[in-house]
């Protein structure tokens, strides 16, 4: 399974330093969340994962190749970068089945990616239809369709009802227990200490700390206020 490396990366966008020094592994078989104020840079640092940023310094690799002399990232990288616009009049079954077109993938992953995420049997509803949480498990489902040994997810939890959580804290639990590298953004705390085998803070356009949870915790009563805390004050193992 893919390992994702993140090495020394600046991203400058608009005249603007959005990341510089940032340093961050996300190891097979481990879940990865990454924490910060909104703003902080980290859906940049996903898409530069993905090689939809193109970095002014530093490097991204996955299994020691730069993602972005990778034939086709697509196929080798699952990616969740938001409920991002689609066509509303086009059906789930449509959308994915143009994704898998355009990266190269077996068009009989779509069926299995809907049944996977629930939305199978509203795989002919128009999208223009869907709720916010059927929309984030379309985006999810999405992310699956290459069977990547790596993923990346933004803010996957946004939108989903209590059994949605459940339901995707067991399937991200499930894909590290795979031997895949999983890297998540994320506000919602709770869910993060459940399930994250290290949390990593980006602030000040860096990656300010990349700890376990208990670690990242330390003598704080819980995760939120470590996060709080950690914002105005350096973390330390």
């Amino acid at each position: 399974m893919a390992r994702i490396e993140v090495r020394g990366l600046r991203v400058d966008l608009g005249g603007r330093t959005i990341l510089h020094d940032a340093d961050l592994s996300v190891a097979a078989g481990e879940l990865v969340y990454l924490l910060g104020r909104n703003g902080a840079g980290k859906s940049t640092l996903l898409r530069s994962v993905c090689g939809m940023v193109t970095p002014s310094a530093g490097t991204v690799t996955l299994d020691g190749t730069p993602v972005r002399r990778l034939g086709s990232p697509a196929r080798r990288l699952g990616m969740h970068l938001g409920i991002e616009p689609v066509h509303p009049g086009h059906t789930a079954r449509r959308h994915l089945r143009w994704i898998a077109a355009a990266a190269g993938i077996d068009r009989a992953r779509v069926d299995e990616v809907l049944e996977r995420t629930g939305v199978g049997a509203y795989g002919q509803q128009r999208i223009g239809d869907y709720s916010l949480g059927m929309r984030q498990r379309l985006g999810i489902a999405a992310a699956l369709l290459p069977d990547a040994g790596a993923l990346v997810f933004d803010e996957p939890l946004n939108g989903l009802d209590v059994e949605g959580i459940v339901w995707l804290r067991e399937l991200l639990t499930g894909l590290t227990a795979q031997g895949r590298a999983v890297l998540v953004a994320s506000h919602l705390l709770s869910e993060v200490a459940r399930s994250a085998d290290r949390v990593a803070l980006v602030d000040d356009h860096r990656i300010a700390a990349a700890l376990s949870v208990a670690e990242f915790t330390g003598d704080h009563p819980d995760l939120e206020t470590a996060y709080l805390a950690a914002l105005t004050e350096p973390v330390t193992a």
